[in-house]
């Protein structure tokens, strides 16, 4: 009995680390835009994070946070038109991703990373965030100082961690419900939070900024359902766009979201 248990703890542990570890780093060309940034670095939790910024000292800032598994330079189609508008625009690599160090990271890391960027760069007036970085920027605001004039564009976020895990557990073939408990306790002993704590839906209660949410009906990263959950409690200063056809990441390519959200900031 004590060697089952054990065995389930250890594969929750290795599943944990699974799930914070972002898929194989892939060498890439950084798109021209890259070339007038300034490069920034700060050390987080003893790792080198690495970072850019353009229009340095422009009083109007906006901060732009890639999804799990991506990079900075993803987003070079928002930073160009932002910086031709003469915005101030901060993006960084998270942990363990682009150049930024590190072989795992978690959403309260990346919170860490928003919270340590906006102290250092900030504050930002508006915000993008896709994915993994929704979720870790919806934990970050609960903490930072804002207001009904701070713009929020939210792009297929990661709403639900409870999802993320259920998925990840899908797709690993893992059905055991003893290892998947052991895994939330894996999360709880870590964070000191339940995995359902991790969640935009409870975090956005807490959340007073001007908020643009894009999502696509048939995301099969990030849920739509869980969206929809949040677009039911008739939150005031969330104007919610519902598409269909794009997808998870076709999304933050698409022509016309890219104009919304460059006018809705």
């Amino acid at each position: 009995m004590v060697l089952s248990l054990l065995s389930k703890r250890k594969t929750a542990e290795k599943t944990f680390e699974l799930f914070c570890t972002p898929f194989s780093k892939k060498k890439y060309i950084d798109p021209p835009v890259f070339s007038s940034c300034e490069i920034i670095e700060y050390t987080l939790n003893d790792k080198k994070i690495v970072g850019y910024c353009w229009n340095k000292g422009k009083e109007t800032k906006v901060l732009i946070l890639h999804g799990f598994g991506s990079a900075a330079h993803k987003f070079h189609k928002y930073i160009q038109p932002l910086v031709k508008k003469g915005y101030q625009v901060v993006a960084f690599d998270a942990p363990a991703h682009g150049k930024s160090e590190g072989k795992i990271t978690n959403v309260l890391e990346y919170a860490q990373l928003i919270e340590l960027v906006t102290e250092k760069k900030g504050p930002f007036m508006g915000f993008i965030a896709h994915s993994f970085g929704g979720i870790a920027l919806s934990l970050a605001l609960e903490n930072l100082e804002h207001n009904h004039q701070t713009k929020v564009v939210l792009i297929a976020p990661a709403t639900e961690t409870v999802s993320a895990v259920n998925g990840a557990f899908t797709m690993l073939g893992l059905q055991d419900k003893a290892v998947r408990k052991e895994f939330d306790n894996v999360i709880f002993e870590k964070s000191g939070k339940p995995t359902e704590w991790f969640s935009i839906r409870r975090a956005m209660k807490n959340i007073k900024a001007s908020v643009l949410w894009v999502h696509d009906e048939d995301d099969d990263i990030t849920p739509i359902a869980d969206a929809l959950l949040v677009k039911d409690d008739n939150h005031p200063n969330i104007k919610f766009i519902i598409t269909k056809g794009l997808g998870h990441r076709n999304i933050y390519h698409s022509s016309d979201i890219k104009k919304q959200v460059f006018d809705f900031l």
